[in-house]
């Protein structure tokens, strides 16, 4: 992939079967899974895909990657090992960092786009207890961060707030919410790998060679490492961003 791609539902000949949930993993159900990824890096570990799965009832056991979800369809439960649990229904977002001890729990059918970090710096956090799978608050309070850079504005620079809510040990990904006043940017290449959920607002991303889409609220996108796209809101925008800059 080298241009941005809007995220959408894939019909049924787009999405690969995937299998059954392990067998050594299964609690309840078959969790047959089928899916389908824009994105997938071996370098990096990162993919960026769509995911569907019948009911499924896991073992606890350690998440083995950083993973960042918006749920399209269905619900699920998180079970933690203290015995908490997260409930997460269709329209919400949330991440499951890497060594979290959990089960997965859903009793109906359900849809999902995904990022997900395999990541094998050997890293581990100093208190694995206290992992837990965490929903991102749509309406976390927001705090002022900096825009883009005044070179690639195209008019005056907006106000830009955000709220982090994970950031995995290698500080590669990151995901959370942000927000900005209307304002255009040049089309140049990212520097950073980007999943774009938008909660508010709309805005066009274009290539700088004639390509333009919109995306408006309930919209999903990926922006790929170096991907050319620039950015032209008229409206206020809020979005859930998942962004991945890998090191060097």
């Amino acid at each position: 992939m080298t241009g941005f791609v809007r995220l959408s539902t894939p019909f049924a000949d787009e999405l690969e079967d995937w299998g059954p949930w392990p067998q050594e993993d299964l609690v309840a159900g078959t969790g047959q899974q089928y899916g389908r990824l824009w994105h997938d890096d071996a370098t990096s570990g990162l993919t960026v895909g769509f995911w569907a799965c019948s009911p499924v009832t896991a073992r606890i056991g350690p998440w083995s990657t950083n993973e960042v979800m918006i749920l399209l369809e269905g619900s699920v439960t998180i079970d933690h090992a203290d015995g908490s649990t997260l409930e997460v229904m269709a329209g919400e977002a949330f991440f499951i960092p890497k060594g979290t001890i959990c089960a997965w729990r859903q009793a109906g059918d359900l849809k999902k786009f995904f990022a997900i970090h395999d990541d094998s710096s050997g890293l581990v956090a100093t208190q694995p207890d206290a992992l837990h799978a965490r929903k991102i608050d749509f309406g976390a309070a927001l705090t002022p961060t900096e825009g883009p850079a005044s070179s690639l504005l195209l008019g005056a620079a907006p106000t830009c707030h955000e709220a982090v809510a994970f950031t995995d040990l290698t500080g590669q990904l990151t995901a959370g919410i942000w927000a900005a006043a209307p304002y255009e940017r040049k089309a140049v290449p990212s520097p950073r790998h980007e999943l774009m959920h938008i909660l508010e607002g709309t805005v066009t991303l274009s290539d700088g060679a004639g390509r333009e889409e919109t995306f408006s609220a309930g919209d999903t996108c990926f922006v790929p490492k170096g991907a050319v796209a620039g950015w032209s809101s008229m409206t206020p925008v809020k979005k859930v961003f998942c962004s991945f800059t890998p090191k060097a």
